[in-house]
């Protein structure tokens, strides 16, 4: 199936930025679907709007979002070189939602295939799902990062919504999710049960003020995601007042830009999507202009990518042994000699080419390393250890 026939072409009329002596907007710089589908062989990064909205909880008007970003991001100033942009245009809504979730799957699935990260723009939270079907299709265990001061788990008789989708994929058989990562949840809008089913899940969940204290640790986090998630609702109203379900706290808006930054340098993530604006709640364009600037972040962050894994080339690292009393085993810690990031190695004894061996080498910090040096378990060594036994 030609997955072009989903998607139609970029408004003409968002094409008029302005134009400077001597530089170039984006939107001049990027290979645009205009009237013909641009050549993909030498894009990197895809841009994909999605005019949906059928699955939004009190957010009717996010549909609009794609082109309300697109008029800002157009705008801004790229500095890499050598970083191949695409904007694909809108996927069209479907007859039905499961219409579009089909069509945005299979957009997906078909640029993943080619190595290209997808960024998907516009529309609900439940888009998370068409994504994480496209990782689905190719029969590969994903690990989904969500920014978002909710879990989305619904309630037990909840369809497939916003608030909902990350029960249906937790339930989907055959199941491909191998971690959910939750960064930014607000306590006071979770109740007990639905932390108490992350900690039995071994998900990681990590609390708002924890991570603006210390907003380097969401770095590793994020490295260690194929999926990045991002509700503009985890960002606080005064910074992004364009949202149906705005909220008085949340993530500054140089937060949000910085997180989008870590996951686009993150090697292993290869699909990103922003949701949630809403255009018609915006005030002076505001939250567009910070959904463009995060996204310009993301592909700032894709375009300094280190391009190192562990285990791809082993005399790029250096090798840390901690003995911890109690354990059998020593502790194996891997430091970039490039990046000077930090990973947890946990390949030892275990058979290559297994479907978990992506999994082997934990993203962490060098402040897991001195707790192990204190003889104390890290929290994230001990996580991963039990999702791999």
């Amino acid at each position: 199936m030609d997955f072009k026939i989903f998607i139609e072409p970029v408004n003409k009329s968002l094409l008029k930025v302005k134009e400077w002596p001597g530089h170039k907007a984006l939107g001049q710089t990027m290979l645009l679907h205009e009237d013909e589908f641009p050549p993909l062989d030498q894009v990197k990064v895809a841009i994909i709007g999605v005019k949906e909205e059928r699955g939004a909880e009190n957010n009717e008007g996010c549909s609009h979002a794609p082109d309300a970003i697109r008029a800002s991001l157009y705008g801004l100033f790229g500095h890499w070189n050598g970083l191949g942009i695409a904007d694909l245009g809108n996927i069209r809504a479907g007859f039905s939602v499961e219409d579009t979730y089909f069509a945005l799957s299979q957009v997906v699935a078909e640029l993943l295939g080619q190595n290209i990260i997808p960024v998907v723009i516009g529309g609900s939270h439940d888009l998370t799902w068409a994504i994480y079907q496209a990782f689905q299709q190719r029969s590969k265990l994903v690990n989904i990062a969500s920014i978002d001061p909710i879990f989305d788990l619904g309630t037990e008789n909840s369809g497939l919504g916003s608030r909902s989708w990350l029960s249906h994929i937790i339930m989907s058989q055959p199941n491909f999710l191998f971690n959910y990562t939750n960064i930014g949840y607000q306590t006071y809008l979770v109740d007990q049960q639905s932390l108490d089913l992350m900690a039995n899940l071994l998900f990681d969940t990590y609390r708002l003020g924890n991570i603006r204290a210390a907003i380097e640790e969401a770095e590793p986090v994020l490295r260690n995601a194929d999926l990045l998630s991002f509700d503009m609702t985890a960002v606080r109203a005064s910074d992004a007042p364009g949202n149906g379900n705005a909220i008085p706290n949340g993530f500054a808006g140089e937060e949000a830009c910085r997180i989008a930054r870590y996951a686009g340098m993150s090697d292993k993530l290869s699909a990103a999507g922003f949701f949630e604006l809403n255009p018609t709640f915006d005030r002076q364009g505001v939250s567009a202009d910070l959904a463009a600037q995060m996204i310009w972040y993301f592909l700032d962050g894709v375009a300094h990518r280190f391009n190192e894994l562990p285990g791809q080339n082993t005399e790029g690292f250096t090798r840390y042994l901690v003995r911890i009393e109690g354990q059998p085993d020593e502790l194996v810690f891997l430091r970039s000699k490039k990046s000077g990031r930090w990973w947890i190695d946990l390949s030892m004894g275990r058979a290559p080419g297994s479907k978990y061996e992506r999994h082997h080498y934990v993203p962490c910090s060098e402040a897991d390393y001195q707790q192990a040096m204190q003889d104390e378990l890290p929290d994230r060594w001990w996580q991963f250890y039990q999702k791999l036994m």
